[in-house]
């Protein structure tokens, strides 16, 4: 008798996948919380906690519509803490025939198993998650050839071929994209709407955690679960989301301000990474609010929205797929440095690092500017090696899975693939992060001062950066207009400014 083992991974939640249209008794379901997938890097506790959570409910959700399933949970006296190992042991105590999977998102896991299938006894095969977009080398197709992959190119046909708010063959409004129009700071006075946060108890997921030797970062209340930990849950954030949030989301995405750690982001992505819901159902739930709303939500702030999903999240996908594994070790700038200590506690004199940090440790979570502009043009400008960046945005997220982290990070982030993605460093001094954020008016170091005690060391740090580099940036036409101011400075400022950043780098730990 035929008897099929079908493995599911932490990040493969899709209940609507097609696996799961009928009930089989010959094929059973296997997940597996194991030390494989909670040591590659050190995790925040809510991510670990965040994972294991949404992938009990799943089981519990199978198990209710009848389907057969086995669990290992962490610390099960039978959990050989390797898919391949308690795959092996599956095949051999219950005599399974054939074993399937879901095409993994991450080029770690994508071989594991490959390595794994080639040596079966059993026949396997291989199913699409039917999550994306986009297959994996749709990407590359596009591209072919080219010798840039300019997001926005790929972003238009994405919305042509899925006919995603277009009229005929144009944008439906006859401008694609309104990036422009949605750069704004939030005003001083202005309180954001209070973010929708679940209260899940996660105790006994704790307690077994506990049990083990783990390493994880981070904060988490144990009786307050912020994150949605099943599908419904989901879908009620997504549409609190396109009632509360969407209205503003476009004009104040890049607005950032302390104590507000949600502002009128979407936080989807930790529901959309793991499948539980799917970018397809956002970008049509999305449009159907504007819809039915048009005069209050403008459309400036829904197409926002729908690039970073149908454009941003794909493009990065189809990045992730073209150039791995070549591009897990691009250093375009041979950066060494270390990250700071205080990227681990928050304790730091600069006000706006203090926060991002801060917050991204108890809440496993920062928005994107928060991650480009605050931490990542730090580490960026301080020289910090892209394996450093790498491991402590991919272990501090909650939706940092690394298909999405490292393109977003070791690419635009810290340019270390030399323009791949971005076609130049996201690199500032305090004037943009005054010009977006509330942050530099009460802060240790002030904004406006270049060199001396109270220099706020993003200042010196820009200009060290663009004068070390001048040999790999110095001909790039986006940046050519920093270099003119470069080379008109006086010998004497800029040797002032230099010595300030060096004075800054060596006492990193102390900024």
């Amino acid at each position: 008798m035929s008897k099929t083992l079908r493995l599911i991974l932490g990040d493969q939640l899709n209940s609507n996948h097609s696996w799961f249209k009928t009930v089989n008794d010959s094929i059973t379901y296997v997940m597996m919380e194991i030390r494989t997938e909670t040591d590659y890097a050190t995790h925040h506790i809510q991510k670990i906690v965040g994972f294991f959570s949404a992938m009990q409910e799943f089981e519990k959700d199978l198990k209710s519509k009848k389907h057969q399933v086995i669990y290992f949970c962490l610390n099960n006296e039978n959990n050989l803490q390797s898919f391949e190992k308690n795959i092996d042991f599956l095949i051999t105590k219950n005599h399974f025939t054939n074993f399937e999977y879901q095409l993994p998102d991450e080029y770690r896991l994508d071989q594991i198993l490959k390595n794994f299938c080639s040596k079966l006894s059993i026949s396997n095969t291989v199913a699409d998650s039917e999550h994306f977009y986009t297959e994996r080398n749709e990407l590359g197709d596009f591209f072919e050839g080219k010798k840039t992959f300019l997001m926005e190119s790929f972003y238009h046909a994405m919305r042509k071929k899925h006919d995603v708010l277009m009229e005929n063959d144009k944008p439906l409004t006859g401008k694609w994209n309104y990036d422009g129009e949605n750069r704004k700071k939030l005003p001083k006075n202005h309180k954001p709407t209070p973010p929708l946060v679940f209260n899940n108890d996660v105790s006994k997921i704790l307690i077994e955690i506990k049990k083990t030797n783990i390493k994880t970062i981070g904060n988490i209340d144990e009786n307050n679960f912020v994150w949605p930990i099943n599908r419904d849950q989901s879908l009620q954030l997504l549409d609190f989301f396109v009632a509360e949030c969407l209205h503003l989301f476009g004009s104040y995405q890049d607005a950032m301000t302390p104590n507000e750690w949600s502002l009128y982001h979407a936080r989807v992505s930790f529901s959309m990474n793991s499948k539980m819901i799917s970018p397809k159902e956002v970008v049509d739930k999305a449009i159907s609010e504007w819809q039915k709303r048009p005069e209050e939500i403008e459309y400036n702030q829904l197409e926002g929205f729908v690039r970073q999903i149908i454009g941003w999240r794909e493009y990065m996908r189809g990045i992730y797929w073209l150039k791995m594994p070549e591009f897990g070790n691009m250093n375009f700038f041979n950066h060494q440095g270390k990250l700071p200590e205080w990227f681990w506690t928050g304790k730091t004199k600069m006000n706006c690092l203090k926060d991002a940090i801060n917050q991204s440790l108890d809440y496993a979570y920062a928005h994107h500017i928060q991650r480009l502009m605050i931490t990542g043009n730090f580490a960026l400008l301080a020289g910090v090696h892209p394996d450093e960046v790498d491991n402590w945005y991919l272990g501090i997220y909650i939706d940092a899975i690394e298909w999405v982290e490292i393109t977003n990070t070791r690419g635009m982030s810290q340019f270390a693939d030399g323009g791949i993605v971005g076609t130049k460093p996201y690199a500032s001094s305090a004037s943009y992060i005054d010009k977006m954020s509330h942050y530099c008016g009460s802060c240790f170091y002030k904004k406006a001062i270049k060199t001396g005690d109270k220099s706020c060391p993003f200042n010196s740090l820009y200009w060290n950066f663009y004068d070390k580099n001048e040999d790999k940036l110095g001909k790039n036409p986006r940046i050519g207009m920093m270099y003119n101011v470069w080379r008109k400075m006086q010998p004497d400022h800029k040797a002032e400014l230099l010595q300030q950043a060096d004075y800054y780098l060596k006492n990193i730990n102390d900024l």
